[in-house]
């Protein structure tokens, strides 16, 4: 299937589906976060409703589920533009592993949206028809649907960075499913789910700071104000902290499967043992990139050039050369030809099996067959270096933010605050809340670049190449497509900014 057809494909339909791709990505994670991170915050303020019975609290949980409810309306509208993309932009990768990549976006779509999509209604329509207690079960089945919907998709994703619980059929020319729960359990998910879970929940929280602190600003609402502001600052606190370790964990899980994406993440083009970790160019932490990515200060972590050139563990693992790679992934090729071939003429079964056996023997390095030279799979190593660092960065600044907003919300220490509002916190410490809505998305956005990113110039990593699983399209038709879908998400970015501006200037019913 793919020596021939697909190697041919015009380089401008590549591209232009590549970008179509990452607009409507980008566009869909600005939806995403926000809606995972205020179903924790409006969970958290209708328990204190359940709790307490106190009219306050249950107009403050119908105020932030109308925020909610705005930002989630807009997110499935793109998620299902962006699941439509792997069908007309994407076809032949969804030919090649629809068995296994199907799957999770199935039981995503009859589970988990058809889970959220009921409560969601019981939510915002409930209040006077079902009891308190099945009303807060609601508002919570709400927020675990959306939760355990973007657990299905990390799963397609994740496996896409690190494929397993899959065999390739040479008689169908597919890679089919051996073991479900491998590819719904793999560790790269697990590691994927919670630090991109946690990494949404920062976002939800700062959401939810800016907003108390513009009405701070403004002087209204002061007990909604201070009331979420804890409970914001308390999530964002415990999620900022659980992300800094989750994020450890799937920078050991990248170590091990995807060493290159390391490697362009720190800008490492010579690697060794004790391998420091750059801050910026010419500054950095002794040891630590070593300790990120093994456990160890010591731990062996190979650079760009040892990637390419081949390399051998400490514990005398060899890893072969790219070049090497590309040799193997042909063998793979060419045996599968031979078999597919010879299978049609009636070979004998001698000959079939022996192509089968080095098809078999080289089939780790199958999509090397396609490379044409080693330096393309070196991902783009500024964009990584960068993206990572933004995104750390932004990561340490939201634990002392939190921590800080956290203490002033609280009053304290007073004597450390001057020109105080309501609570403890000066007047430019909410301005500097406010500022920091769009870092959070920044950040957020700039880990998924590290993860695409530093996947490439893999569609599957090592399996298969982009340009072996693109559509067969015009790239005019594409390049259309793209810039309608531009104006439409721009549009409907908009209207939702706008939609929430208005609702949170009218405020709570309160």
């Amino acid at each position: 299937m793919f020596n021939n057809l697909l190697l041919d494909i015009d380089a401008g339909t590549i591209d232009w589906s590549r970008a179509q791709f990452a607009l409507t990505a980008i566009y869909h994670w600005l939806f995403v976060p926000l809606t995972l991170g205020l179903a924790v915050i409006m969970g958290i303020v209708e328990t204190i409703y359940y709790r307490t019975k106190e009219q306050f609290w249950k107009d403050a949980a119908v105020f932030w589920q109308k925020l909610f409810g705005i930002n989630f309306a807009m997110g499935v509208a793109t998620g299902i533009i962006l699941e439509f993309e792997f069908g007309t932009n994407w076809s032949n990768y969804s030919w090649f592993v629809g068995d296994i990549f199907g799957a999770p976006l199935a039981v995503e779509g009859i589970v988990a949206f058809f889970m959220e999509s009921t409560f969601v209604a019981v939510m915002y329509f409930g209040w006077k028809k079902v009891s308190h207690g099945f009303h807060l079960a609601s508002t919570w089945l709400t927020g675990l649907g959306a939760t355990i919907s973007a657990w299905w998709i990390l799963v397609a994703n994740a496996w896409m960075q690190y494929p397993v619980g899959c065999a390739f059929n040479p008689d169908t020319m597919r890679n089919e499913m051996v073991s479900f729960f491998e590819v719904a359990l793999s560790p790269f998910a697990v590691s994927k789910f919670c630090h991109t879970v946690t990494s949404a929940w920062i976002i939800g929280a700062v959401f939810c700071v800016g907003v108390c602190s513009w009405y701070m600003l403004k002087r209204r609402e002061p007990r909604l104000s201070i009331e979420s502001m804890k409970i914001g600052a308390a999530v964002g606190l415990v999620a900022s902290l659980l992300a800094a370790a989750t994020g450890h964990k799937s920078a050991q899980d990248v170590a091990a499967v995807q060493p290159m994406k390391l490697a362009a993440m720190e800008a490492l083009y010579d690697g060794g043992n004790g391998v420091g970790l750059k801050v910026v160019e010419g500054i950095e932490v002794p040891n630590a990139l070593s300790f990120m990515a093994t456990n160890d200060f010591e731990g062996y972590v190979p650079g760009v050039n040892n990637i390419l050139n081949g390399y051998t563990t400490p514990d005398g693992k060899v890893e072969p050369s790219v070049d090497e790679k590309i040799e193997r992934g042909k063998k793979a090729i060419a045996a599968l030809a031979a078999y597919r071939k010879g299978k049609k003429e009636g070979a004998e079964d001698t000959l079939l099996n022996k192509q089968l056996s080095i098809l078999n023997e080289n089939m780790p390095y199958f999509g090397y067959g396609y490379i044409r030279d080693k330096s393309e799979v070196v991902p783009p190593i500024a964009v990584n270096f960068w993206a990572f660092r933004i995104m750390v960065g932004a990561g340490c600044l939201f634990i002392l933010f939190f921590a800080v907003v956290l203490a002033g919300a609280y009053g304290w220490p007073k004597q450390l605050w001057r020109d105080r509002s309501i609570t403890g916190l000066p007047k430019w410490h909410y301005w500097i809340a406010i500022a920091l809505i769009p870092l959070a998305y920044i950040a957020s956005e700039s880990g998924w670049l590290v993860a695409e990113f530093g996947r490439q110039p893999w569609t599957i990593q090592d399996m298969l190449p982009t340009w072996a699983a693109v559509s067969d399209l015009q790239s005019s038709s594409v390049m259309i497509t793209f810039f309608l879908f531009l104006i439409l998400f721009t549009t409907m970015l908009a209207v939702e900014i706008n939609i929430m501006l208005k609702q949170i200037k009218k405020g709570p019913q309160l």
